[in-house]
């Protein structure tokens, strides 16, 4: 089964995360212009985070993202945060899906949620794209830096958002968020995440003016025209805030790093027979989009390997707590380990 298959589309609600309907129904009829039930529920495969459903119902089709029940790592699974940059982005005429209302009231259905629009559209999983042609690949991939950059021109003063995160030291921060997450949800010494966490605050890039940063933006996070490469909606805004655009970038980069055997990976591909642009000219076209370029790309991979290492680690940490929303979860998990390793090889690369 290829990866589009088994991450594409729904599935029975997981009875841990089934809402209460009536209780829903309800909040939906008063909260949300137009809605008419009944509503009928199913669950997308993808999303390991924050649980995700389709609502279907008389007056069409919605989207509901809720925290997962059970105990939660700190700062994780904030809907209400995603709600308030998708409405301030859709507002502003960015791709993402019109949003329709958030709960905050855990007694509706046991946790905060948030409804939106469903965008219809491709969403692709495998980034070598073995239905597409070279140029279709290409198109592509370059609509997605055209994206990405699209957000990093943004103002977030002028979108209402000059409050969405802290100010300066963003990478400080950062590292230090996710070093404590990590250690929050271990489940075995991985030597490797050690010697990152202890060396990734001694090679801190510049300061950039901050940006809105998605935070996980990748292929599989896009909804993509039915006939074109065109980016008709950006999800998963659940790690958004404000900080270094070159995060974001260069944690689209590490996709040329990780092998073609890893999911989200296409690094050993022939990437010009192919058609997919080299990490050389991904950066070129990021850069003619933006006028800004990444410094010291290794410390940067460095860091966007170990932080997706974290991420993962935190997956693992819901499968032994028993609140992991993804059937696929488990081998999420086994990724944190590769994930290091590939991480501490561009630390040496960067002087550690």
């Amino acid at each position: 089964m290829s990866a589009d298959d088994r991450f594409t589309g729904t599935r029975e609600v997981d009875p841990r995360h089934a809402p209460d309907e009536a209780r829903l129904t309800r909040w939906l009829e008063q909260n949300v212009e137009g809605f008419e039930g009944p509503l009928r529920l199913r669950q997308f495969k993808g999303g390991q985070s924050n649980p995700t459903f389709e609502v279907t119902a008389a007056s069409g089709t919605y989207v509901l993202r809720r925290k997962p029940p059970g105990p939660l790592l700190p700062s994780a699974h904030a809907v209400d945060r995603e709600y308030r940059v998708i409405s301030a982005l859709w507002s502003a005429g960015f791709p993402v899906p019109r949003p329709y209302g958030l709960c905050t009231d855990d007694s509706v259905i046991g946790s905060m949620f948030y409804v939106m629009e469903k965008v219809e559209g491709r969403i692709l999983w495998n980034l070598s794209l073995p239905d597409q042609s070279p140029e279709q690949r290409r198109a592509i991939y370059l609509s997605q830096i055209d994206t990405l950059a699209h957000l990093h021109r943004l103002d977030p003063e002028a979108l209402g958002l000059a409050d969405f995160g802290r100010e300066g030291n963003y990478f400080a921060r950062q590292v230090t968020r996710w070093t404590r997450q990590y250690q929050a949800s271990e489940t075995e010494t991985i030597s490797e995440m050690d010697r990152l966490m202890a060396w990734l605050p001694g090679g801190l890039p510049p300061e950039r003016p901050a940006r809105i940063v998605h935070g996980d933006f990748r292929l599989d996070n896009l909804v993509l025209s039915h006939d074109g490469p065109q980016v008709k909606a950006v999800l998963d805004w659940e790690l958004s805030t404000l900080g270094d655009p070159m995060a974001d970038f260069s944690y689209f980069l590490i996709a040329w790093a990780i092998p073609a055997s890893e999911r989200n990976g296409i690094g050993g591909l022939d990437l010009a027979a192919l058609g997919i642009p080299s990490i050389e000219e991904a950066v070129e076209h990021y850069a003619k989009a933006t006028g800004a370029r990444p410094d010291n790309l290794d410390w940067l991979m460095a860091y966007n390997l170990f932080r997706l290492a974290a991420i993962c680690q935190g997956i693992a940490g819901r499968v032994r707590d028993g609140t992991a929303a993804s059937a696929h979860a488990l081998s999420m998990a086994e990724r944190v380990r590769p994930l290091a390793q590939a991480a501490m090889s561009f630390a040496v690369r960067a002087g550690a």
